[in-house]
């Protein structure tokens, strides 16, 4: 599908209500097309992990205009059939993706303070760092 709102005129349809009543569900499995506005931007939440991510953010049920309760699982993985046809794991995606070498590159972590651009690197849990001097800009006086 090509919008959020087909996929909620879809939901109408086969549970009832309005196009309101689903539209902000289906508008979060679409997000990722501001970063990625292609059918790669189904690979951050098309997927089972996002179907349950999805629950977890909108709870698990919605009460409809007409007082039905719909799962939001199921109002998912409608959104994810629709635009895959059936609904794959994160793995799926996963193996999907092209390694690069750039993807296991590891810079060696290195054991002093970050470099900061003329930082405050005190430690903060410090006792006698914290009672030194208020952080720039804080309002409070020093102890």
């Amino acid at each position: 599908m090509a919008h959020p709102y087909h996929h909620a005129l879809s939901s109408v349809r086969k549970w009832g209500g309005a196009v309101e009543d689903y539209i902000p569900i289906h508008n979060w499995f679409d997000q990722s097309k501001q970063i990625l506005a292609d059918f790669r931007h189904r690979a951050l939440r098309h997927h089972a992990e996002g179907i349950f991510m999805a629950e977890t953010l909108f709870g698990s049920t919605v009460t409809v205009s007409t007082g039905r309760v719909i799962p939001v699982r199921w109002i998912g993985e409608q959104h994810v059939r629709e635009d895959l046809g059936f609904i794959p794991s994160f793995a799926d995606w996963a193996k999907a993706i092209r390694p690069e070498p750039w993807m296991g590159r590891a810079a060696k972590l290195d054991d002093g303070p970050p470099e900061t651009a003329g930082g405050d690197l005190r430690d903060p849990n410090s006792d006698s760092q914290a009672r030194s001097a208020p952080l720039r800009g804080s309002p409070c006086p020093p102890e």
